[in-house]
C-alpha cells in the first residue's frame, strides 16, 4: 500500500511539473492602493438616512480614487453594524486606509462637510476628481 501512494505522489509531482513547465505566469497585477473609507450606518426608512443617500452616491462616484464609501443598513444588517457600536442613525465613521477610526459624526452630514473633514484628516480632495 505504501508503494501505491508513492507512485500516486510521483505521478502528481511529474504532472504538476509538466504543467508548470508548459505554462507562463500572467504578469503580476498591481495591487490597489488601500484607500481611506467613509462608513455610513443608517436605515432605508430613516428620513435623515434617506437624505444621506444622494450625498453618498455622488461621493462614491466622484471621489472613488480618493476614498471608499460604504453604507450599512443597520436594520437589514445588524451584525455588520454591531462592531461600530453606534448610538443613533445616521452615523458616519471616517476610517484611515488601515481601518483605524479617525472621526465619527452622528446625524446628517452634507457633502461639503464630508469633504472638509477629509481635507482636515489629510486626504487630498481638492484636486479635480475623476468621475467613474
Amino acid at each position: 500500500m505504501k508503494r501505491g501512494w508513492s507512485m500516486v505522489l510521483a505521478v502528481l509531482a511529474l504532472a504538476s511539473g509538466a504543467l508548470a513547465a508548459g505554462t507562463t505566469n500572467p504578469p503580476p497585477v498591481a495591487a490597489k492602493a488601500a484607500l481611506p473609507k467613509l462608513v455610513d450606518l443608517g436605515a432605508g426608512k430613516c428620513t435623515a438616512c434617506k437624505m444621506m443617500t444622494a450625498v453618498l452616491e455622488e461621493l462614491k462616484k466622484t471621489y472613488a480614487d480618493k476614498f471608499r464609501v460604504e453604507f450599512i443598513d443597520v436594520w437589514e444588517q445588524p451584525e455588520a453594524a454591531k462592531p461600530y457600536k453606534i448610538n443613533l442613525i445616521p452615523t458616519q465613521i471616517f476610517l484611515a486606509a488601515d481601518g483605524k477610526e479617525l472621526f465619527r459624526h452622528e446625524g446628517f452630514l452634507s457633502k461639503a462637510d464630508i469633504l472638509a473633514k477629509w481635507k482636515e484628516l489629510g486626504v487630498d480632495v481638492a484636486t479635480a476628481p475623476t468621475a467613474k
